[in-house]
C-alpha cells in the first residue's frame, strides 16, 4: 500500500510520520518512510538546490522539473521496488504537492503538470492520501516558531500559500475515494488518533 501525506507548510505532517509508521507496524506490516524532495542520494542533492534561500531567481518551470527529477529517482529506486515486495510505503509529500504548489500556487496549467507527473512517476498513484489541513496563518506561524528549516518555498507570499491550501482542498474534493482530510489544527495527539482511524478504514491487521 502506498500512503502519501500532503498539506500546507506547517501542517505538522513530518512530526506524525514516526508514530504513524509504528502503528502500521503494530498491525503486522513492514513499513518504509520517505520524503520529497529527497529520499535518495540524487534526490537529496536536488533538494538542496530547490530549498536554498539564495536561489530566489528560480523559475517555476525549473522548480517543477527539479521536483519531478527527484521524484522520478525515488519512485524508480525506492518506492516501486518496496511496493513490489509488499512493503507499506509512507511518503511525506508526493506528486500532489506539485499540483498544489506549482499548479494552484504558481498558476501553471494542471493538465500540463499531470502529463509531466505521469512521466516522472511512471503512472504510480497513491492508494491513500492524507491531507493535513490547517489555515495558512497558523501553519506559517508554526514554521517560523518551530526552529526547523525555513526554506525558499516557505518564504513565498501569504497569498501564494492560500492558493496552495485551496488547491489541496479542491484536489481532495475531486478524488474523495483516495483523499482523507485530517484537521491538523488539533493537538498532535488528536491528529495521530485521527490518522490511525483513517488507516484502519483502509488497512486492517495483517492475518
Amino acid at each position: 500500500m502506498f500512503i502519501t501525506l500532503e498539506g500546507p507548510d506547517g501542517s505538522g505532517k513530518s512530526m506524525q510520520v514516526p508514530a504513524l509508521s509504528e502503528f502500521i507496524r503494530s498491525l503486522g506490516y513492514q513499513v518504509l518512510t520517505t520524503r520529497e524532495p529527497g529520499g535518495t542520494f540524487i534526490g537529496d542533492q536536488i533538494r538542496e538546490v530547490i530549498m536554498r534561500m539564495d536561489n530566489t531567481s528560480m523559475h517555476p518551470r525549473t522548480e517543477i522539473l527539479l521536483f519531478c527529477a527527484a521524484r522520478a529517482q525515488i519512485v524508480a529506486e525506492v518506492i516501486r521496488p518496496q511496493l513490489e515486495q509488499g512493503v507499506v510505503v509512507i511518503s511525506d509529500r508526493y506528486a500532489d504537492s506539485t499540483l498544489a504548489y506549482q499548479g494552484y500556487g504558481h498558476g501553471i496549467d494542471l493538465t500540463v503538470l499531470r502529463q509531466i507527473l505521469s512521466f516522472a512517476t511512471g503512472g504510480l498513484v497513491p492508494d491513500l492520501t492524507l491531507l493535513f489541513d490547517v489555515d495558512v496563518e497558523t501553519g506559517l506561524s508554526r514554521r517560523q516558531s518551530g526552529g526547523g528549516e525555513w526554506n525558499r518555498l516557505d518564504d513565498y507570499a501569504v497569498a501564494f500559500h492560500r492558493r496552495v491550501r485551496n488547491g489541496y482542498l479542491e484536489l481532495a474534493a475531486a478524488e474523495p475515494a483516495r483523499w482523507l482530510r485530517i484537521d491538523a489544527a488539533q493537538t498532535p495527539a488528536r491528529v495521530q488518533e485521527d490518522l490511525q482511524k483513517a488507516i484502519l478504514t483502509r488497512l486492517g491487521p495483517r492475518s
